[in-house]
């Protein structure tokens, strides 16, 4: 099943992705889900991000592809962070590039959407929490990111974790084609099957630093090809079975604070 956040004229629903038509499923993605039945064209409304979770954690240098270009050894234990839900847009968004950065890259994954709690999990606990698999866009300052001791700056800008465009709730994470794309030229390629971790061990070691609640994402790294952006640009990440997450880039815009 595909799930999609959309919001209609008068309210933010859940629905369930058929084709080119929505189905209704309520307002809430955790609450007892029930179909209603109404059905709305993709065209007659506007997708967001299919959830807003109360926290993102990313894994860096998954791929040892990635690791090499960025002239690190690739971690035998997953290597964490955290990005905030303030950074999360959804499909056709904008990625605003903040002042501060003079070189912000793109970073296609896979994205691990949390269904049940998880605390201290084991890895065949972890495999039986998962709600489903949608796109993230990792993007980073990469600047900011050598040049603080944290990567919270780099990787937590407004914008900088765009989502979608659906939940699939019945994928086999384990040997997926992610790609990434820059105004049709791309730039990012390889299979899930060549992450040092996989999902269920991911989520395992998150769950032994940090509760995983409902909602919560985990992406899980990011391969080789990671590339630089800039206002005009059309970002696009595209993974097998889930669909294609589309982007526009531009300046970061100060928003009227007397609004």
């Amino acid at each position: 099943m595909k799930i999609v956040r959309y919001e209609t004229a008068n309210s933010v629903r859940i629905g369930r992705l058929e084709n080119d038509k929505i189905r209704d499923m309520g307002a809430d993605l955790f609450s007892h889900v029930q179909v209603f039945g109404q059905v709305h064209s993709v065209d007659k409304v506007r997708l967001l991000a299919p959830v807003i979770p109360g926290k993102i954690v990313g894994i860096g240098l998954n791929y040892r592809d990635h690791a090499l270009e960025m002239g690190r050894d690739a971690p035998s234990w997953p290597d964490i962070f955290l990005k905030p839900s303030t950074a999360v847009i959804g499909p056709e968004d904008v990625i605003e590039l903040p002042a501060a950065s003079k070189r912000v890259e793109i970073e296609a994954e896979l994205a691990v959407v949390v269904g049940r709690p998880l605390r201290d999990a084991s890895v065949e606990e972890a495999a039986t929490a998962i709600l489903g698999y949608t796109i993230i866009n990792d993007v980073t300052a990469r600047d900011l990111q050598r040049n603080d001791r944290t990567w919270t700056r780099g990787k937590g800008h407004d914008t900088f974790a765009p989502l979608g465009p659906c939940i699939v709730t019945d994928l086999d994470p384990a040997d997926l084609l992610v790609e990434a794309y820059v105004n049709k030229e791309r730039v990012q390629y390889a299979r899930t099957s060549m992450m040092i971790h996989s999902v269920p061990e991911l989520l395992a070691y998150v769950s032994s630093v940090m509760t995983l609640l409902p909602g919560d994402v985990v992406a899980t790294g990011t391969p080789a090809g990671v590339s630089a952006i800039k206002p005009g640009d059309l970002v696009e990440v595209v993974i097998e079975g889930i669909g294609r997450l589309r982007n526009t880039v531009d300046e970061r815009r100060r928003l009227d604070q007397t609004a």
